[in-house]
């Protein structure tokens, strides 16, 4: 999954060619029949998204997602209100746009050329291919010549139109079934289940399931790297499109578009079948004996992340002790547990109490230049490979012409401090910063799988009382037969012959 970065270069020059072209037929101000101007009016943009992780989704905070801040961000940027509205699947978003109840879907979607005869859409904000997934341990297929079973898709999708030109140009026996009242996550739930033998999803939310369902396995691309666009209705006016352009070009300027690319999808790309389904073990058999304690002690950051520091540190073991004589939970160094008051270092809670206590010392020394949501990485680093290594991170991220203050922008230079030619620049000289970048980036993995998995047990056990109860109102619908009241038939005699 790679950003389309070509692509933000070009937004500045291709808005203002637009704007050029499109100038005769858009009337700003003073006009209230343009889409924009109805919207302005109206004071509420209407946007239709996926209530699915990485785009729209409740989390610990409330909602969060990168189409959702996206959106929220364009209707500050509009002057209005923002109405969001989850649909279950792409045929229902589609449907609400072309029936004119919404204004423009945000909900992670591949640019499709046979949706544009009604339809526009906006810049490309990131990237994805098509791939084919199928269950772990069945049968990988090579191509889509080979594969043996069902082919489920949803109706609708992107994906639709490419197995017509794969079947075209291609495959000429391809067939597969579209449903359209299935999402594109309910399938790949199913297929991780074993209930159907391939799907195809796009590589993010695939990659984002792959953390809670580990048995889901990706057997090819189907296509290339492909844009990912909002989409709006085709209008005489276009001035809904050309707000959108200037939006898209000026969080490119400014860098906000980068940090939430970062925030949401910059830690996505790699999966261990073996350690994820190893966490997921974990979080069932050992979590529970020690999930007080992270929320007992986790003070300015979430409890899950906290467990997820931890699991990265030791993998939740008590008795974990290094080469280097760092022992215990959070792997607490001999001086660090003295300072913190810590007198057994394999003491679960004693562990817990004083790594916590650590990281929000070491976060409340972050500069406050540093946005609030994102001192945390730092802290992060500065755990891993000390505070001083930090410091020249941001140093060496600024000599280069970056931002000190971004995590996007100092987490590139992270495994510049294994090389000379740049620590040599730094004030405090070699750091293993490729192992603190991977420290940063395993515990926002395992924290993805923990709030995912945490939210699927509780979905599954919601599902199951509300099961239970239906049954329950069901038997009250009968009349109750008392015992008795209740004679078996006697069996007719055969006759004798």
């Amino acid at each position: 999954m790679k950003p389309l970065k070509i692509n933000y270069l070009f937004i500045g020059v291709v808005t203002l060619l637009l704007a050029l072209a499109m100038w005769p037929t858009l009337q700003w101000c003073g006009d209230n029949s343009t889409q924009l101007q109805k919207i302005k009016q109206r004071g509420v943009l209407n946007v239709a998204t996926l209530n699915v992780t990485p785009y729209y989704y409740q989390s610990s905070t409330g909602i969060d997602g990168l189409d959702y801040e996206l959106a929220k961000q364009f209707a500050d940027y509009l002057g209005v209100k923002l109405n969001i509205e989850t649909e279950h699947n792409v045929t229902s978003l589609f449907t609400q746009l072309e029936n004119g109840d919404t204004d423009m879907l945000a909900a992670g979607l591949i640019f499709n050329p046979e949706r544009m005869k009604n339809l526009n859409v906006g810049p490309a904000y990131y990237s994805v291919s098509q791939q084919l997934v199928y269950r772990q341990n069945m049968p990988k297929p090579q191509s889509l010549a080979n594969i043996k079973g069902k082919l489920t898709v949803v109706a609708g999708a992107a994906s639709i139109s490419t197995l017509h030109q794969l079947k075209k140009s291609k495959y000429p026996d391809l067939s597969w079934d579209a449903t359209p009242s299935d999402s594109s996550v309910d399938l790949l739930k199913q297929v991780a289940d074993g209930k159907l033998d391939y799907t195809i999803a796009d590589s993010v939310t695939i990659a984002m399931i792959q953390r809670v369902y580990p048995n889901l396995a990706v057997a090819f691309d189907i296509t290339e790297e492909e844009p990912v666009m909002w989409y709006v209705r085709k209008t005489e006016d276009n001035s809904l499109d050309a707000a959108m352009l200037n939006f898209f070009n000026q969080i490119n300027e400014d860098g906000t578009l980068a940090k939430l690319e970062e925030k949401y999808l910059g830690h996505v790309g790699e999966f261990d079948y073996v350690d994820t389904k190893t966490f997921l073990n974990a979080i069932d058999n050992t979590l529970p004996g020690l999930k007080p304690l992270f929320e007992k002690y986790a003070k300015g950051i979430d409890w899950r992340l906290a467990a997820a520091i931890a699991y990265q540190e030791s993998h939740w073991n008590p008795t974990a002790t290094s080469a280097t004589g760092v022992r215990g939970i959070m792997m607490l160094t001999r001086s660090t547990a003295d300072s913190l008051g810590v007198t057994d270092r394999l003491d679960p809670e004693q562990s817990i109490r004083g790594g916590l206590t650590y990281l929000e010392q070491l976060m409340a020394k972050i500069p406050d230049s540093v946005p609030e949501e994102e001192k945390i990485w730092f802290a992060l680093i500065a755990y891993n490979m000390g505070y001083a290594h930090m410091l020249d991170a941001r140093s060496l991220t600024a000599q280069q012409g970056g931002n000190p203050d971004s995590w996007v922008d100092v987490k590139k230079r992270l495994t510049m401090l294994t090389q000379k030619q740049y620590y040599s620049k730094t004030r405090y000289g070699y750091a293993r910063g490729y192992q603190a970048y991977q420290f940063v980036e395993n515990i926002r993995r395992y924290q993805l799988s923990l709030e995912g998995y945490l939210q699927e047990k509780d979905r599954q056990l919601a599902k199951a009382r509300q099961t239970a109860a239906q049954d329950a109102e069901l038997g009250k619908s009968y009349p109750a037969i008392k015992p008795n009241q209740f004679q078996l038939r006697q069996p007719i005699p055969r006759e004798q012959n």
